[in-house]
């Protein structure tokens, strides 16, 4: 008997320990590690394609068709961010200049290269492919770290989300996220040096000479 108190005492303590072991270890669930200031929660662009096949003849899109093709754009919302191509077996300028006229309604223009699409094109027939991209940031919000200890002096999990959240809701073309928008240059500097050429062009005040001007009074 007294053996068996002895044990028994000498539990109590360990069991004790283990306990207060796995309550410190379970705070410190969710705890910072990336110890950089660049956030984790990037925004993802995802691409979706949508088609619509015309039936074309020698002069393009006859009026039915071209009414369809408008008509779906309209259901579609086409607006700017989205892209416009088409895969046409004949490469029929008629056809080509034909969807191009619809889609500059909604100040769209055709791309040149249509991407691979699920399917054949019947013969008699072009495909007009709408590919439409969504910007998001998975994993926002994050609020995994279920303790304010941070050892490892890393940004919380969710650093990151509030900014880039709002930069994928509120840009205009998703796709500018991944390569942005590529110019010539040559129009900003015209822009910007007109306004100089016009001053020094200009020809200096009183050049003419000065006007006489008459009274009219008595």
């Amino acid at each position: 008997m007294p053996i068996a108190k002895h044990s028994k005492l000498a539990r109590t303590p360990a069991i004790a320990l283990a306990l207060s072991l796995g309550l410190v270890l379970g705070g410190c669930g969710g705890m910072p590690t990336n110890q950089s200031l660049y956030s984790t929660k990037q925004p993802v662009v995802e691409r979706t394609n949508y088609t619509f096949d015309v039936q074309t003849g020698q002069g393009g899109l006859n009026i039915s068709e071209q009414q369809r093709l408008a008509a779906w754009f309209e259901t579609m919302e086409l607006a700017y961010g989205d892209r416009v191509s088409i895969e046409d077996p004949m490469a029929s300028t008629a056809t080509h200049d034909a969807i191009s006229e619809l889609a500059g309604r909604h100040g769209i223009l055709v791309s040149d290269v249509a991407p691979v699409t699920a399917g054949h094109v019947q013969p008699g027939y072009a495909r007009v492919v709408l590919t439409r991209s969504s910007a998001s940031v998975p994993g926002c919000p994050d609020w995994s770290a279920k303790s304010d200890m941070n050892y490892n002096n890393g940004t919380h999990p969710g650093y990151g989300c509030a900014t880039n959240g709002n930069l994928a809701a509120m840009v205009a073309n998703p796709q500018d996220l991944l390569e942005g928008q590529k110019g010539t240059g040559e129009t900003v500097i015209m822009s910007s040096t007109k306004a100089i050429d016009t001053y020094r062009e200009q020809s200096p005040t009183g050049a003419d000479g000065l006007k006489q001007s008459e009274s009219g009074g008595k």
